[in-house]
């Protein structure tokens, strides 16, 4: 296939199936956990906690492109490729804290959107929370990758309701936009905690794992697509389709959580609300300050990001175990193709599910997923910025300049925050 031959492809594909793997990564980002985490710096300190979002959005670009040009690149998935390339142990160390990781943040959301149904309707959020974890597997389970990742796709515009939110709030706008560009930062475990939840929420490792295994998918959807170490005059084309994508992705992801920040720190913050735990209780707190329909529109946002969140969360650990074990895997493929793969995903739905029938702490919990990944993002991120940098690995495909500066930045700095991270647990005092 010519690269006019691909663009031709890519035209008759429509408009809406151009994006993808990115916009969906990105998205599923601000999920129930990630709104609580914005919720809380929001609460907590104001406006101040703006300006990391003009900072994290070229790193989160950086690493989504480099995780999906790998993917697109090789036919393999992170942990595939870590198999492959270096070893399984060290893949499955990996592994083994993204899953545990991914779990807590399951049960998390599915207990915030049993929660937020609750809010705007009344009734027992058990009930609620096991529903809509029970549908979101079947969905999975019963619906190829190919029709499921449009569902995905429409969920991502329930993200609209947080920059809806913002226009009910009563943003003081001078302060928010000098907030954004000119940082106050202050050295006390409190700021640095929550500066390091706010960059470990926007850079989290399972973002990594599911974009470049459905870029995969990608592959095995479109029968004129190949890897491109396979099909290498499809590069032009499938590359610029990947940065166009992502960047739409990472750019939707910080857009919303700037509007979340913005819209808390309007209205609890500047009536003195700077204890907020979980998203619910956000949503909650903004009735009686931002009126009725705030309230509806931001619950109401967290189920359908919650949606969205539950299968990638899941997902990407079935990916990661199945890849890493040489397990057929991906969402295209039927239950009796990829038994192992479907149960792994299944299991994982469930066991969040069970965290809150077992009245697990979320907030403890989460703390403990937020440690996992802060100690983990760092140390993956090298890994994969060596393998996009390794010929062996990608081919004639090996990241350009530009690329690597914003790869080896992202990783760095999420390394310098997992030590930020231990430092605060350990040394510092309040």
């Amino acid at each position: 296939m010519t690269d006019a031959d691909a663009e031709h492809h890519g035209t008759e594909r429509g408009l809406f199936s151009l994006v993808g793997p990115g916009l969906v990564t990105g998205a599923s980002d601000d999920d129930p956990s990630g709104i609580a985490t914005y919720s809380q710096v929001g609460a907590q300190f104001g406006y101040a906690m703006l300006w990391p979002l003009l900072f994290t959005y070229p790193l989160m670009f950086g690493i989504q492109q480099t995780s999906a040009v790998i993917g697109r690149v090789t036919g393999r998935g992170i942990a595939g490729n870590l198999v492959r390339h270096y070893s399984r142990p060290v893949a499955l160390v990996f592994v083994l804290m993204l899953v545990v990781a991914n779990v807590i943040n399951l049960g998390a959301d599915i207990g915030a959107m049993g929660a937020a149904v609750a809010l705007v309707f009344g009734g027992p959020i058990l009930v609620y929370a096991a529903v809509l974890a029970v549908v979101s597997l079947a969905l999975q389970v019963l619906v190829p990758y190919h029709r499921y990742v449009g569902f995905l796709k429409w969920l991502t515009l329930a993200l609209l309701a947080y920059v809806a939110t913002v226009f009910m709030a009563g943003v003081d706008w001078p302060k928010a936009l000098r907030s954004t560009v000119l940082p106050s930062i202050r050295l006390d475990r409190s700021y640095i905690t929550g500066l390091v939840a706010l960059l470990g929420t926007t850079i989290s490792p399972y973002l990594f794992f599911w974009q470049a295994s459905e870029e995969v998918e990608e592959v095995h959807a479109h029968k004129a697509d190949r890897p491109l170490r396979k099909a290498p005059d499809q590069a032009p084309y499938q590359l610029r389709l990947i940065r166009v994508d992502t960047a739409l992705g990472m750019g939707v992801s910080s857009l919303v959580a700037y509007c979340i920040i913005v819209a808390v720190a309007a209205t609890l913050n500047a009536r003195g609300v700077t204890d907020i735990e979980t998203s619910a209780q956000a949503a909650q707190a903004l009735r009686p300050v931002a009126g009725q329909l705030a309230f509806v529109v931001f619950s109401l946002g967290i189920v359908g990001t919650g949606l969205l969140a539950v299968p990638i969360l899941a997902g990407s650990a079935a990916y990661a175990i199945g890849e890493a074990f040489g397990w057929r895997v991906g969402l295209e493929r039927r239950f009796v193709q990829a038994r192992n793969f479907y149960i792994v995903l299944g299991a994982a739905i469930l066991i969040g599910l069970g965290l809150n029938l077992a009245n697990v702490n979320p907030i403890k919990a989460l703390y403990w997923a937020a440690v996992i990944n802060g100690v983990m993002a760092g140390p993956i991120m090298v890994m994969t910025m060596l393998m996009s940098c390794r010929d062996d690995v990608m081919g004639g495909f090996c990241l350009g300049p530009r690329q690597r500066v914003l790869g080896w930045a992202a990783a760095l700095t999420m390394v310098a925050a997992g030590l930020a991270q231990i430092a605060s647990m350990t040394f510092w005092g309040k």
